[in-house]
């Protein structure tokens, strides 16, 4: 007898909700391509390879921007019979692409950096250092916007959208400090220092967004739960004698899931039985899991007693089918 059921209560502690967030995603896009367009002439007509490197680097920006608002605006498609959790995952597998491409990029421009110190740029002109500086200040009003009215910390797509702003800021930054170097005391490898400096931290991001989703692709246990205290909760619950084939996963930022077997007197009535799940539902609820399925056994339920379903299928074929 198994008995499944949203609970819908979403106790965000978060007050962004998904609209502000590609709200958010949809005006940084424009102002940051609007000034990757801008910078692409201004480099074309003054001949500047840095101005261009660094119009590449609003565009890696604005097209993860753009990735991350597509991966929502797909992540709000129904669900499906055959997809039945709808497309929320697809904004993991985005985000996951971005922590990557940060990587990426990180490496070619230690790369580069290294062909610098071998060869050394020319000396930086007053008009690169003007723009540069405009640059960096459309990337702090668009990241600090992005910190003020979206969800940056939670919501790993966002997550993945604002560390390639904040990416292209720390860029800005080596670059406008390496050009001031240079023009002051003609230190032509205070730029390829900047650039792996920035290089390594932008890595360093990259990488840690990747791993968190990879936990959330591996199905890992949710970020924000203890697995011990929930566990522990649902065993304080009235009725319940113990529980078995727990698992929690991450469906997409925000949303947890859970599944397990609970042990209850196999002299109740059903319509008792039900009330003791919707007093475990509750509890979950508070424990911000949002969609649980929870099955209910008598003490003579034909599976081990473990917390973890084992999948072993050789030893016992008969012991696993979920009857």
């Amino acid at each position: 007898m198994a008995h499944h059921s949203h609970t819908h209560s979403h106790n965000h502690s978060h007050s962004h909700s998904h609209t502000s967030n590609k709200t958010v995603l949809r005006i940084s896009f424009f102002i940051i391509s609007a000034f990757m367009l801008a910078e692409v002439a201004g480099g074309w007509i003054t001949n500047s390879l840095a101005l261009l490197s660094d119009a590449g680097h609003m565009f890696s920006d604005a097209f993860s921007l753009g990735m991350a608002l597509w991966a929502f605006k797909i992540g709000e498609r129904q669900n499906t019979l055959q997809k039945t959790f709808g497309y929320k995952r697809f904004e993991i597998l985005t985000a996951s692409f971005n922590g990557l491409l940060l990587v990426a990029i990180a490496v070619l421009i230690i790369y580069e950096a290294v062909e610098r110190f071998v060869s050394p740029p020319e000396i930086a002109t007053a008009g690169m250092l003007v723009i540069s500086v405009l640059g960096l200040l459309v990337n702090i009003g668009v990241a600090v916007y992005m910190v003020k009215n979206s969800d940056t910390e939670a919501n790993v797509n966002m997550r993945g959208a604002y560390l390639h702003v904040l990416s292209d800021m720390l860029g800005s930054v080596g670059a406008i400090v390496a050009a001031v170097l240079m023009m002051a005391f003609g230190w032509a490898w205070a730029d390829p220092l900047a650039s792996i400096l920035v290089a390594v931290l932008i890595g360093r991001s990259g990488w840690k967004l990747f791993i968190k989703t990879l936990h959330i692709l591996m199905e890992g246990t949710p970020e924000n739960l203890r697995t011990d205290e929930v566990l522990a909760a649902i065993r304080q619950v009235e009725g319940v004698q113990s529980v078995h084939d727990l698992h929690v996963w991450t469906i997409t930022s925000d949303i947890n899931a859970l599944s397990c077997h609970i042990v209850v007197d196999g002299r109740l009535a059903v319509a008792e039985a039900e009330q003791i799940v919707y007093r475990v539902e509750h509890l979950l609820a508070h424990h911000n899991i949002t969609h649980s399925t929870v099955q209910i056994e008598s003490d003579r339920h034909p599976h081990e007693d473990s917390v973890l379903c084992s999948f072993d299928t050789h030893t016992h074929p008969h012991t696993h089918g979920h009857h």
